[in-house]
């Protein structure tokens, strides 16, 4: 392991000088039970592009994903959405930042004590308040439709399996059409058609240029969907490499397949 992380550590790469940001990060820390999980992480993410985040297990892949996302605080240095301090915006503000932005949790995340349909409907309540019920239902089917979930609404979480809960997850996330995608592990525990399925809207996320950020260890994923990679390794940013740079560098390539196994 400390080869290969002095092999990242003197290997950064630079890319996207005049790409426009739609995230980013300054030299942002967090610290949870005094230990630095991210420590001074800087990366501006460009809109309209896919980054996977990747690395070993335990390297601070998913913090710095939330953080992008404001669903925590840093502990030093700032998060950035066009150009806004994330912490500093008003309720106005961060509730359209939460309207353009959206979440898969790795664990789902969906609220225990409502059914399937109060979980996605949520959402669509707060942020087009003028909605009709009719095309309510109609948002709704045509998201569990598209994520091939098959069972009642009328159901909670606790009586689903987990790949069932990713599929609702996902179609949470995706209800109310966002510009960013946050994902984290999200074909985690799901047959091979689902996670086709979930990886296709992604796609078509991606052709509507919108931006995506996401964790996964599955490097096939990563090839076939990202436009850059980032490597984090203990809380820290390794290397950053373009489609472009990847495909010129199969040495490279194969020893960032190593860490994210490892």
């Amino acid at each position: 392991m400390v080869h290969f992380t002095e092999y990242f550590t003197f290997r950064t790469v630079l890319f996207g000088l005049t790409m426009k940001n739609i995230i980013e990060l300054k030299n942002t820390s967090f610290k949870a039970q005094d230990q630095y999980i991210v420590q001074n992480f800087s990366h501006q993410f460009e809109e309209g592009k896919t980054t996977a985040l990747v690395g070993p297990s335990g390297s601070g892949k998913s913090t710095v994903l939330k953080l992008s996302a404001g669903l925590l605080v840093p502990t030093g240095g700032e998060v950035y959405f066009r150009d806004k301090n994330i912490v500093d915006m008003t309720r106005k503000e961060n509730l359209g930042f939460r309207r353009e932005a959206s979440m898969v949790f790795q664990d789902s995340a969906l609220w225990q004590n409502q059914s399937l349909y109060q979980i996605l409907e949520l959402p669509l309540r707060i942020h087009f308040p003028e909605m009709s019920k009719k095309e309510i239902n109609k948002r709704i089917n045509d998201v569990i439709t598209d994520v091939g979930y098959k069972r009642e609404l009328s159901v909670r979480p606790s009586q689903l399996s987990m790949g069932e809960q990713k599929l609702i997850a996902f179609a949470r996330a995706i209800i109310c059409q966002p510009k960013i995608l946050f994902l984290d592990e999200w074909t985690e525990s799901l047959d091979e058609n689902s996670a086709k399925r979930l990886i296709n809207l992604v796609k078509l996320h991606q052709k509507e240029n919108n931006t995506v950020i996401f964790v996964c260890h599955n490097f096939r994923i990563v090839r076939s969907l990202a436009d850059y990679v980032i490597m984090i390794i203990e809380g820290a940013l390794s290397i950053a490499l373009s489609r472009e740079q990847m495909d010129e560098d199969e040495n490279l390539v194969k020893n960032i397949e190593r860490g994210i196994s490892s």
